[in-house]
């Protein structure tokens, strides 16, 4: 996994400010007690044209209004003035393509579990960012195993919510993957179904019929999760949300996981049992994911915001 690399400007409760001047207090509430929500999003540059694109930046502004909503976050911004935000951040530190990382957190003034009175603190920042897990995960897949942590809950931490808080049992299942040697970890929920990796939705292949695990088994709603259920529709591939077992795993033709930063990653093996190379299905999707991404397939225009 890349190291962040630094570049000139992070956007900040409205200004423009140099990348070092980005800090808060010690004593900032979020920092004591997860209380921050935060999207990842991606700009890739179109490699025929030179033109940059995020790619569905107004979806995931809208979620992060959600997750605010939720978490009785008052934020202060509108998607339209994030989205602005945003693509003028990109263009000021002159980066073709990048990551990323809106975050809203409670500020300095109040510390205790109840915020009430905090302030909220509203940032964006950009950086080059490649390929999560590295290109050759993208093109060859990557070990994953079964954590022994669990998701939370939906009436523990709502999933709806993309917080901060919600990632400690993330951290502790990545740190225990590691240990084992496998590149990322999936969690299975309460109940024991499948639920997702440490920031990523998961799918199988088995018999050409594409599945994930539904929404009410207690994972995020992810962006490139439903990216990849429009695409198939549009490939006419069968594809159907159910819950999957960890067995489902071991016997598919195929798995790969999806997200902002990981994108479309197959999965080569699960605690141990092969799966073998990316599938057709998988290649299908992810060959067609990239290019809706650069801006190479006009039918999906509504999806870019232009740099």
């Amino acid at each position: 996994m890349a190291d962040i690399t630094e570049v000139e400007y992070i956007w900040k409760n409205g200004e423009m400010i140099p990348w070092a001047e980005a800090t808060t207090h010690i004593l900032s509430h979020s920092l004591h007690y997860g209380s921050g929500v935060f999207e990842g999003i991606r700009c890739y540059q179109n490699p025929e044209n030179g033109k940059s694109h995020v790619f569905r930046l107004r979806d995931h502004m809208e979620r992060l209004h959600r997750s605010c909503k939720i978490a009785c976050i008052e934020l202060p911004y509108t998607v339209d003035e994030l989205c602005d935000a945003t693509l003028e951040l990109i263009r000021k530190n002159n980066l073709p393509s990048c990551y990323i990382r809106p975050l809203v957190y409670r500020g300095y003034g109040v510390m205790g579990v109840d915020p009430t009175g905090s302030p909220t603190d509203v940032a964006i920042a950009v950086w080059p960012w490649e390929s999560y897990l590295g290109a050759d995960a993208l093109e060859n897949g990557v070990a994953v195993g079964v954590s022994s942590w669990r998701q939370r809950s939906n009436n523990a931490i709502p999933p709806a919510v993309k917080s901060t808080a919600s990632y400690m049992n993330s951290i502790l299942a990545k740190l225990e993957a590691k240990e084992h040697g496998y590149a990322e970890a999936i969690m299975l929920n309460e109940a024991g179904l499948v639920c997702e990796g440490t920031g990523e939705n998961l799918f199988i292949v088995r018999d050409g019929v594409l599945s994930t695990p539904p929404l009410s088994d207690g994972l995020l709603e992810g962006i490139t999760r439903d990216t990849v259920l429009c695409l198939a529709d549009d490939l006419e591939i069968p594809a159907i949300e159910e819950s999957l077992t960890r067995s489902d795993l071991y016997i598919a033709d195929e798995v790969f996981m999806t997200g902002s930063a990981a994108e479309l990653t197959p999965i080569g093996s699960v605690d141990g049992r092969e799966i073998g190379k990316p599938g057709e299905v998988t290649r299908a999707l992810q060959d067609r994911y990239f290019a809706v991404a650069y801006g190479q397939i006009d039918d999906y225009a509504d999806w870019l915001a232009e740099v």
